[in-house]
């Protein structure tokens, strides 16, 4: 690390447009340095030898095996990091084996940026207490191994929200980011319906991966547009 203040991210997730939204993210809002983006075990395992960071963002279904078997590895228990996991795997025993293997916490796909950033902020808060404070009382260990994340409960609802939409709608924001997009050519652009089409745009804003822009014309009401923050 070159920044004492800052933190090295290692991000392994093997879909290009989510990795992106996810570095994005860390990046704009937190202490965190993205220092390499994995989409297979074998290319974590190089950036883990070469970076050693203090967080990893895992993906568990990647092209050459699974994710949840890194966490427990001995190469990951040799330096001090930890392991943000987040995956479409639900199931309880992959969920379990995460846990008991040490991970910081569990996210399952779509994720929620809401649930993400309440998920880091529990991470910087950890290792700010671990960095200054020596000794701690049972309320301290209790708010800092408090699981779930403590504002998970106002993220957003992702009932309706379908995974392969979503990436859908996701990626016109990321793939031209400069570009402020009307509900018609969202829908136009991934063949939706427009009530479809404003469901997952403000749910994306809710994420935090979209603002909205009023356009004012001289007549009628003013158009919503949505464009890529940071974009």
């Amino acid at each position: 690390m070159n920044n004492s203040n800052s933190f090295d991210v290692v991000i392994v997730e093997d879909e290009p447009h989510l990795a992106g939204l996810h570095r994005d993210f860390i990046e704009q809002n937190f202490h965190l340095r993205v220092v390499g983006i994995a989409a297979t075990l074998e290319q974590a395992r190089s950036l883990l030898e070469l970076h050693q960071p203090r967080l990893i963002l895992l993906d568990n279904f990647l092209p050459d095996g699974q994710g949840v078997n890194l966490i427990d590895s001995p190469l990951l228990k040799s330096f001090d990091c930890s392991v943000i996991f987040i995956t479409a795997a639900s199931d309880m025993q992959t969920c379990s084996q995460a846990m008991r293997s040490g991970a910081f916490d569990y996210i399952i796909k779509p994720v929620s940026f809401h649930r993400l950033r309440s998920s880091l902020e529990r991470f910087m808060q950890l290792v700010k207490t671990l960095r200054h404070v020596k000794t701690v009382d049972q309320n301290a260990l209790d708010r800092l191994y408090n699981l779930p994340a403590i504002n998970a409960a106002s993220a957003p609802s992702t009932k309706g929200i379908e995974p392969n939409t979503l990436e859908k709608v996701q990626r016109i924001f990321t793939s031209r980011p400069d570009i402020s997009w009307s509900v018609e050519q969202v829908v136009e652009e991934v063949g939706i319906s427009k009530t479809t089409g404003r469901r997952y745009l403000e749910y994306c804003v809710e994420m935090g991966i979209i603002g909205v822009e009023m356009q004012y014309g001289n007549i009628g009401h003013p158009r919503r547009l949505y464009r890529k923050i940071g974009g």
